[in-house]
């Protein structure tokens, strides 16, 4: 640590060796609660029979949770000095964090009921993560000249759409009128780059760094997979003193840890760090593309969780609607995994058009195998295969194609 203040100027966005710095992996921590929070819930309320109102409410947390992460982790790769000032706003947004977290429980409970939608806490939790990004941006307006303008105009739209949220938290206004200003309000947070700097091209951010931070807030959110998984088996276990394993039990644990391990292999055969060195212009679709990632990989835990419910005879679902809960999630991240590879690549071909048509097959055969009354656990397994398609492809005929492709996108980059 710096142990007096680093004028903030900007980092060298060509800076060897950058990786992600302690602090930012302790930021990350707070994280898990707020993602792990929204996934139980997730998991409750869709094993209680309310799956409509428990992915809106999810929809509505991911949202959040990803936003702010994702705005720290932009402003951090830019402009991140690490020293005391530095730290201490980056602890005031986990503490913004903290409260979000706390706040999601009446959220989701308001869902519920249908009546109202309870945001008073997780707003509040939410404008302390953005103030202190407002006294970060204040600070680089102020110490870098150069990058003045961007930093007076996102302070200036951070406030407009922070003052919006609270108006609408804290108005009392039926359900309707709430999700309709929710959506222009999340509209605005979505466009604020695009506002302010012309998309994520406007500031000094590191390719590899960015690319590394996702990587690793990936793999958090994973862990909720795990954590499924664990609060799946472990009420399968028999026996008087609990320690007898059953069918649905290792059916479970096999699933949950392939599953992870099937989602973490497709995400890392994609080397973003590489791309992103020569398309820093699609540094937008990158960043804010991974957010319905980032809710798919923590419904997918959620999934599991609601699995492991109904093998305990806690779910009021049917075997469809179980399947689907983790069929689901595996799918749309499976999609994105692959629309984020053609888009920032620009390789859509009849390859990853044959590869996501047999992943969704497989997934598809999982659900018609819960409609044809088979057991839960085995359409379970069958799921964990969806991913490991995509794997095979990589590791067979992918991996040389996606060598070409980046070798084209240098060759264009360089000077002729």
């Amino acid at each position: 640590m710096a142990h007096s203040r680093v004028p903030m100027t900007g980092r060298d966005p060509d800076e060897r060796g950058r990786v992600a710095t302690p602090l930012e992996l302790l930021f990350d921590l707070t994280f898990v609660v707020a993602v792990g929070t929204a996934a139980s819930f997730l998991a409750e309320m869709s094993a209680g029979d309310h799956p409509g109102r428990a992915v809106a409410a999810f929809a509505l947390a991911m949202f959040a949770i990803s936003n702010a992460w994702i705005n720290f982790s932009w402003f951090a790769s830019a402009f991140g000095t690490d020293d005391w000032l530095y730290r201490s706003l980056t602890m005031l947004q986990m503490i913004g964090v903290v409260v979000f977290a706390l706040g999601l429980p009446p959220m989701f409970h308001s869902v519920a009921d249908g009546d109202h939608l309870e945001m008073r806490a997780i707003t509040i939790g939410y404008v302390v993560m953005r103030i202190a990004m407002v006294a970060q941006w204040w600070r680089a307006a102020r110490e870098a000249p150069a990058y003045r303008r961007v930093g007076m105009a996102t302070i200036r739209w951070t406030v407009a759409v922070q003052a919006g949220w609270l108006a609408v938290a804290f108005s009392k206004l039926p359900f309707g009128p709430v999700v309709a200003a929710f959506g222009v309000l999340a509209a605005m947070e979505l466009l604020l780059p695009v506002l302010t700097q012309g998309g994520a091209g406007g500031t000094p951010w590191h390719p590899h760094h960015v690319a590394e931070r996702y990587g690793l807030f990936a793999i958090i959110t994973l862990g909720e997979a795990v954590v499924g998984t664990v609060a799946s088996s472990g009420g399968l276990l028999g026996g008087p003193d609990g320690a007898e394993w059953s069918a649905n039990a290792v059916a479970v644990v096999v699933a949950g840890v392939g599953l992870t391990f099937g989602m973490w292999w497709v995400y890392f055969t994609t080397p973003f760090g590489d791309i992103l060195v020569h398309r820093r212009t699609r540094g937008y679709l990158f960043g804010y593309g991974h957010i319905p990632l980032f809710a798919a990989i923590a419904g997918a835990g959620a999934g599991l969780h609601v699995a492991g419910l109904y093998l305990e005879h806690d779910a009021e679902i049917g075997e469809v609607a179980v399947v689907l809960a983790l069929a689901l999630p595996v799918g749309l991240y499976l999609l994105v995994v692959y629309l984020l590879h053609a888009l920032l690549l620009s390789g859509g071909d009849r390859y990853h058009l044959l590869q996501s048509t047999l992943t969704l097959a497989v997934l598809g055969a999982a659900v018609l195998m819960g409609a044809a009354d088979l057991p839960v656990a085995v359409c379970l397994l069958v799921v964990v295969l969806a991913p490991f398609v995509p794997v095979v492809g990589y590791e067979t005929v992918g991996h040389r194609r996606q060598r070409r492709m980046l070798a084209q996108l240098t060759a264009r980059r360089s000077p002729s």
